[in-house]
């Protein structure tokens, strides 16, 4: 008995045939199984219960045998007297060098033999200037170092009474109490850690002091911890600072001694950044804190201020709060007993979320931040599994990827280039541009101008071979859909590799670009309000920092600046750009411009440079008739 066929002959006949022989209906409608991507979200709650049960309340170290010593009253005077005769220490003035002499005559009182440690950096507006770290050290039975560091300096706008005058006397007061010289009775003490006291230079412009000698120091090498004082007798509350350079933070012990220790000195508990904040350091790391650069390399490190995260302005302040100033320093030299006490820190710095006085462990915030990727990943992969059933071809959709990559490449190389030799004053590689620096976020203009008009002139080209010649059919968008979001996973398993916080700005883009193959039918409106969505991410780091360092709308160009001075990881910035080339894939597919023949072979356009050189003379060489009879007449 032989089977029916179709009047074409192509195919069995009868009902459903064709649409079984068709790669459309439901599937290609509906083409995210949305079933299927709900149901993975129970994977997350796994991470979410291992995460609550990783929440630790770290113990303080036990308070030293003996009461602080520090003098107040001489820490004030110092203070003040430090604040008027060198108003202004500016790196490279006679200001500073008369503030580095200044701080040595100090120690030299006590006994101290200070080292001074000159290197030259670059600042914006300045150029090469000579900095000073000034080391001292009070020998102790342990090589093992314990540092207290303080930055002298200022930016010359204003006496800095409070930033850092403060911090330097009292540096120069913790001293006095472990100084060679014998004390009363002829006793003197002796730390069982070798005790480090540095002033260093280069604070208000980036932590380059501190990064100098956590970089170059044999006693960095050596340090337990790292204490340092910036700004400590002003009116507000004091304050710990625990971002760093890289996705790390102190040792949770370190923290919560220095907590204790404040209350117990000033009667008031230290404020820090919120969760949310704390989350946004560890995604992006960033901090002009002089702890900064010392957590980055694995020494537990803090930072106590009575500044606000947004000072205003910097270094003009006049006037200190003696009492503050008493309390607190007190309060970091029972904070340096404990530490000399004989119970070691964890040695390695670690990532937490420090909460109250509990913290949540690092690595199961990253757990939970890596599964939230699955139900993405099983949507994507279900998408890609379906256009290879209905064989949709992929190779176009990838095409037309690689020539957005390849514009968005040439983005990157011209941005990157522009923003470290053209757009913002010259910096020290590998440090954040000073806020306190006029104009430190403010591109100059005329590289603006050239930067648009070369990446103008790269998108004319580019965009040659990505004019749809014809309209997409739905198999086509969806082919294009699929070579986006697998592009986007990709992007995230590379995030994963290098910083898994940073998920947190990627993950909003994952989840509202991927019902877009679903709102394919949708009015314009609600696919443009999806595709905004995925921006949050993006949106959420500009906003913070506009409002942590008060930059407004120019907390974009200040972040770019971090990525020409080296800041920020190289890789970082490239992953950022491949992001964009993906999005705009999803832009192009929701505007209804997505080329659907990117295959060379058939273009006109094989030299794009060429094509469009020729249609623009072409267009200056055609008249209409009207324009000749009017050059005939004439």
């Amino acid at each position: 008995m032989s089977r029916s066929r179709s009047p074409s002959g192509s195919g069995p006949a009868g009902p459903g045939a064709g649409t079984r022989a068709r790669p459309g209906g439901s599937a290609i409608r509906q083409p995210i199984n949305a079933r299927l991507v709900r149901g993975t979200w129970l994977l997350v709650a796994l991470p979410l219960l291992l995460a609550a049960f990783t929440v630790a309340r770290p113990q303080p170290l036990p308070a030293p045998s003996l009461p602080p010593t520090f003098d107040g009253e001489t820490a004030t005077r110092l203070a003040r007297d430090f604040a008027v005769r060198f108003p202004d220490r500016a790196p490279g003035s006679s200001g500073a060098v008369g503030a580095a002499q200044w701080f040595r005559d100090q120690l030299r009182l006590y006994g101290f033999d200070t080292n001074m440690d000159t290197f030259g950096a670059k600042l914006p507006g300045r150029g090469e200037v000579e900095m000073r770290n000034i080391v001292a050290v009070a020998g102790g039975a342990s090589p093992r170092a314990i540092v207290v560091t303080a930055h002298r300096d200022n930016d010359g706008t204003g006496p800095g009474t409070n930033d850092n005058a403060s911090g330097t006397a009292a540096l120069v007061e913790l001293a006095r109490a472990f100084a060679p010289l014998a004390g009363p009775g002829g006793l003197r003490p002796r730390p069982a850690h070798t005790l480090v006291f540095v002033s260093t230079d280069g604070g208000a412009f980036g932590a380059l002091g501190a990064a100098r000698f956590a970089a170059r120091s044999p006693y960095a090498r050596e340090a337990v911890a790292v204490l340092s004082l910036d700004a400590i007798a002003g009116s507000d509350a004091p304050r710990l600072i625990l971002a760093a350079d890289r996705s790390r933070s102190p040792a949770s012990e370190l923290v919560r001694t220095a907590t204790a220790r404040v209350i117990e000195q000033t009667g008031e508990e230290p404020r820090h950044a919120s969760a949310l904040r704390q989350l946004l350091d560890l995604a992006f790391p960033f901090t002009l804190g002089e702890q900064g650069p010392f957590v980055a390399q694995g020494t537990p490190a803090v930072t106590l201020t009575t500044l606000r995260e947004r000072p205003d302005p910097l270094f003009a302040d006049t006037r200190l709060d003696p009492e503050r100033l008493a309390g607190l320093g007190r309060a970091v030299q029972a904070l340096t007993g404990s530490l000399d006490g004989g119970l070691e820190l964890d040695e390695t710095t670690t990532s937490y979320l420090y909460i109250g006085r509990r913290i949540i462990r690092g690595w199961a915030v990253q757990l939970v931040l890596i599964a939230a990727l699955l139900p993405f990943a099983i949507g994507a992969i279900d998408l890609f599994a379906r256009c290879r059933r209905r064989r949709i071809p992929l190779a176009p959709a990838i095409r037309n990827l690689r020539s957005r990559l390849l514009f968005w490449g040439y983005a990157a190389v011209l941005i990157l280039f522009a923003a470290r030799f053209v757009l913002f004053p010259d910096s020290e590689p590998g440090r954040p541009v000073p806020l306190s620096v006029p104009d430190a976020a403010s591109p100059s203009t005329s590289g603006l101008v050239l930067l648009g008009a070369l990446l103008a002139g790269g998108w004319l080209v580019g965009r040659e071979r990505l004019i749809p010649r014809r309209p997409a059919t739905v198999e086509e968008k969806l082919a294009g859909y699929s070579a986006a979001l697998l592009a986007l996973g990709l992007i995230a398993l590379l995030v994963v590799a290098t910083n898994p916080y940073a998920l947190i700005f990627l993950l909003p883009s994952l989840y509202a670009w991927l019902w877009l193959p679903q709102a394919h039918g949708s009015p314009a409106a609600a696919r443009g309000a999806l595709f905004a969505a995925g921006f949050a991410g993006p949106l959420l780091l500009v906003v913070s920092f506009a409002e942590r360092h008060g930059l407004g709308l120019e907390a974009t160009w200040y972040l770019l600046s971090l990525v020409g001075s080296g800041y920020v990881p190289l890789l970082s910035a490239l992953l950022a750009f491949a992001w964009l080339a993906a999005a705009a894939q999803l832009a192009a597919l929701g505007a209804g411009r997505y080329a659907a023949d990117p295959d060379l072979r058939s273009r006109p356009d094989r030299r794009p440079v060429g094509t469009i050189v020729r249609r623009l003379v072409l267009a200056g060489a055609e008249r209409s008739p009207a324009e000749d009879r009017k050059a005939a007449e004439s």
